[in-house]
């Protein structure tokens, strides 16, 4: 259960109602927010409730209809209705410090601004029927966490089964639990521009509540969460580039790809560019480091983020680098492999990161596994062309799932002899307190 400060007034309830009615055309939930509280200039306990609000509602969705459909025989099938009896009973039975009976009371007000006052009844009678059975129904959401786990944990029940199959009931309960709670920020000291020592100073003096961070693939001191902090973008340590926001599992591939100064490395998949500007600080500038995406405005962004930390990298590779072509990114059959290192951080499923990315669970299609292996191989038989003899090609992807990672490797393999598997690890959430990954580190002979 959540605890949030009481906050004055019914803005950001509306905010977040139209956002979640708003759903139903088919956008993301974190850009219709995004977009809404740019515009609304709400207070920081205002926008932190209508995040926590939107967001908590997505998370629960299935677990938050399930409760709907023991009072209601039939589903509404209006959005704005929808989200209101979704917010209301997500205020009820997920925060605490939200009084009951003031949470019913804002949800009919809402159906009456929305122009549903002749639904407002039947938003009243569910809500406070509720109210009425509150500690029965409080157990059987934990029953239901056992009995049904995909309504209990809130997830798609052909997702549940197949993890079930792989970790058993008792870790997948873990992971589910892991999904449904607010992600924690992360930040790694950029020793281009600051050590951990300035860094630390500077914070204390921005109000930047931290603690240490201590992983078996990263030095001590280098990354560290943010417990408590002012808007990021507000921050001059951030401006200046002395720290970069990146969960602790996306350090591990660069820290198998082993780049050493003096080489040429490629990030195949470079885009937002944390791995990338990661290792350029491994190799202190000292390299040629070149940038490859597939999506060429996303590598606008690896731009933005490189000249802020200062990260030296080549952007909009030309034939001769490597062998890409710079109008298609497309790689020229033929062309001799001339780098020491390729990274190959391929696009996928995001199982792994399910808690930071709360849509996610209700768009992903088990036929999409299949459709991204497809690509994922492509990409690492395109990029096993860069890498010199005696290289190393590291594959990657923040998922957890099996077809996407060991089985995209050992196909790759088995096409490639002249590669051979170093080594590879799997994070879990559930085991490692990090967001899920894989790695592979592959040796060109």
């Amino acid at each position: 259960m959540l605890s949030l400060k009481i906050v004055s007034g019914e803005k950001p309830r509306q905010i977040a109602c139209s956002v979640l009615a708003r759903r139903a055309e088919g956008a993301f939930v974190e850009d219709l927010l995004d977009e809404r509280l740019a515009q609304a200039h709400l207070s920081p306990p205002d926008r932190r409730l209508c995040q926590e609000l939107v967001y908590g509602v997505v998370r629960w969705q299935a677990t938050l209809d399930w409760l709907m459909a023991r009072k209601a025989r039939n589903q509404p099938q209006n959005p704005t209705l929808q989200a209101l009896l979704r917010l209301g009973l997500y205020q009820i039975f997920w925060l605490e410090r939200i009084p009951n009976h003031a949470a019913v009371n804002e949800t009919v007000e809402l159906a009456k601004h929305n122009r549903l006052a002749p639904q407002a009844g039947f938003v009243n009678a569910l809500l406070r029927n509720y109210l009425r059975e509150f500690a029965p129904t409080r157990a059987c959401l934990a029953e239901l966490k056992l009995s049904q786990p995909h309504l209990g944990y809130s997830h798609p029940e052909w997702l549940v089964a197949r993890w079930q199959a792989r970790w058993g009931a008792a870790e997948t309960a873990r992971l589910l639990a892991w999904n449904n709670t607010p992600p924690k920020t992360f930040a790694r000291v950029n020793t281009l521009k600051a050590d951990p020592a300035k860094l630390l100073t500077q914070w204390r003096d921005e109000n930047v509540e931290y603690d240490f961070v201590r992983r078996d693939w990263f030095d001590e001191n280098l990354v560290f969460e943010l417990k408590a902090h002012p808007a990021l973008d507000q921050l001059p340590s951030f401006r200046q580039g002395l720290f970069y926001v990146q969960d602790p599992s996306t350090l591990l591939a660069v820290r198998e790809l082993d780049p050493r100064p003096g080489e040429t490395i490629v990030d195949f998949c470079a885009a937002p560019g944390g791995k990338l500007t990661y290792i350029a600080q491994l190799l202190g500038n000292q390299g040629r480091l070149l940038a490859q995406d597939f999506n060429p405005e996303r590598l606008k962004v690896v731009e933005e983020n490189c000249r802020r930390l200062g990260a030296v990298c080549d952007f909009g590779l030309r034939i001769a680098d490597c062998g890409m072509a710079k109008d298609s990114g497309s790689i020229r059959n033929g062309n001799a492999p001339l780098c020491d290192r390729v990274l190959v951080d391929a696009p996928c499923s995001n199982t792994g990161v399910m808690r930071r990315r709360v849509d996610l669970r209700w768009r992903l299609r088990p036929e999409e596994i299949q459709r991204l292996r497809a690509t994922q191989l492509d990409l690492l038989r395109q990029a096993a062309r860069l890498v010199k003899p005696a290289g190393v090609l590291v594959y990657s992807t923040c998922s957890l799932e099996p077809e996407e990672n060991g089985d995209v490797v050992h196909e790759f393999l088995s096409g490639h002899p002249e590669f051979k598997l170093d080594r590879e690890r799997e994070l879990r959430p559930f085991a490692d307190g990090v967001d899920g990954a894989y790695v592979a580190r592959l040796m060109r002979g």
